[in-house]
């Protein structure tokens, strides 16, 4: 039996799980924590990694490592970092993307050169906060890296130059996803000079080899680990609530919206992933927790006692800021409350506000791609809260497929892990099975209510 070794290298730890290669069934997994925050030495990636991994890569026959997008790891003329790596959710870059876009002609120029229009979380906005705040440590920079191409290369044997493929590239700003190719001026218009950057290994190739002569897969993205580890197909519309929220679907065309709403990103099996990305999710519903005392299954009893609409109270919860609607200053906002809002009423608040934002995430994907979703399906840790499950048909308004909890991203890494194996022409096909069809009565009122806050509150900023 063939084994294979699927990496997530997220931004809160590593998980690995060793699958079979022939259906996908998981054998062993393992995981080790990353630190906390917005900027990490990324070389803790590189010991988690070690740690996760101890006792299962020995086994594995090939691996391939999924990873958050964006992050900046910029490294000098000895490999090693020059600053602490600048995560997805760090938006002291919102300034320089603004100023990015304009410089490449605004909105629609944008678009049209990398696929996407340029906020906070893309790695060319972090180069360019670099060159203008921390010019000594961007003048040393030599190589930039994405985090999954980091783990990657360590991962590979010793002296292998590092490699990408084109899904994860795609978020950085100086890809062009429609054509594949690197936009090298683009990084160094970003940075003040040109760095050295990763070759794109072709989608399901053998990328590299382990010191032991294991195959390794190109890696990708987390997100576009996750569609694969899915087995996403057209018409298929993937929720995930993780720190971030994510609405993907599998498109055989690029999209290029100079709105900025979607995100024309690659995918890691020759097409493209169309994604819209909240910076607020899980974490809403952590907060609300804090906030009331209580646990997360506490939080979703309190807000199933509640009724829908929570008694009037609603809120936006741009705690860190926001990425869609693009926000990145924006705060937490409340309205509605009264003497007689209860502890059920603010719970219920804090699942409708999640899932008005997922929502809206759903409907910008359907009117940019042109296509109403077949399926929606719907992963990530928050679908274990009874309240999610409850909710997430009533708001979206339509059934919800709920797949068995497990490690997608790493899923979808081992996945083209035995793709990389194989030598064939696709990945593997591992049947999805158990799934559970969520369905509710529509709650259209709640989605209302919170869209007229959601717009006025942008007239204030």
């Amino acid at each position: 039996m063939a084994l294979v070794l699927g990496v997530d290298s997220s931004t809160q730890s590593t998980k690995a799980v060793l699958v079979d290669a022939a259906d996908g069934t998981v054998v062993a997994e393992r995981s080790a924590p990353h630190p906390d925050g917005t900027e990490v030495d990324p070389r803790a990636w590189l010991a988690a990694y070690d740690d996760a991994t101890a006792g299962l890569a020995e086994r594995a026959d090939a691996l391939a490592v999924g990873g958050q997008q964006h992050g900046m790891v910029a490294l000098g003329d000895d490999g090693e970092p020059v600053r602490d790596a600048l995560l997805w959710n760090d938006t002291r870059s919102a300034e320089a993307a603004r100023t990015l876009v304009e410089e490449m002609g605004g909105p629609d120029a944008c678009a049209s050169a990398v696929g996407s229009v340029l906020v906070a979380s893309f790695t060319a906005t972090k180069l360019r906060w670099l060159r203008d705040h921390e010019p000594d440590a961007a003048a040393r920079v030599r190589e930039v890296l994405l985090p999954h191409d980091y783990v990657s290369r360590h991962a590979s044997a010793p002296g292998t130059a590092a490699f990408t493929d084109r899904g994860d590239a795609s978020g950085t700003g100086y890809f062009d996803a429609s054509s594949g190719d690197w936009r090298p001026d683009l990084a160094a218009a970003a940075l003040g000079h040109e760095p050295a950057l990763p070759r794109v290994a072709p989608d399901g190739s053998a990328a590299a080899e382990t010191a032991a002569g294991r195959v390794v897969g190109p890696g990708t993205g987390d997100n576009m680990a996750a569609a694969l580890g899915m087995g996403l197909g057209p018409g298929d519309v993937l929720i995930s609530i993780g720190t971030s929220g994510v609405a993907s679907a599998v498109s055989a065309t690029p999209v290029a919206d100079g709105t900025g709403t979607v995100t024309g990103f690659a995918d890691a099996q020759g097409g493209y992933l169309p994604m819209v990305t909240t910076m607020n999710a899980a974490r809403i519903l952590a907060l609300q927790a804090r906030w009331l005392g209580v646990d997360l299954d506490a939080l979703a009893d309190l807000a199933m006692a509640s009724e829908p609409g929570a008694r009037g109270v609603t809120v936006l919860p741009y705690y860190g800021g926001e990425r869609t609607p693009n926000r990145p200053s924006a705060v937490g906002t409340w309205t509605g409350l009264t003497e007689t809002t209860t502890r059920e009423d603010l719970a219920r608040a804090a699942f409708e506000a999640l899932l008005c934002s997922l929502a809206d995430a759903v409907d910008h994907l359907a009117a940019t791609t042109g296509d109403q979703p077949r399926r929606v399906l719907m992963v990530g840790g928050a679908t274990r809260s009874a309240a999610v499950r409850a909710l997430a048909p009533a708001i979206l308004g339509r059934p919800v497929t709920l797949p068995p909890p497990g490690e997608y991203v790493a899923r979808g890494a081992a996945r083209q892990a035995a793709w990389a194996l194989s030598g064939g022409s696709a990945p593997p096909t591992w049947a999805l099975a158990d799934t559970v069809e969520l369905e509710a009565d529509p709650t259209p009122r709640v989605r209302e209510t919170y869209a007229a806050l959601r717009d006025r509150t942008d007239s204030w900023s």
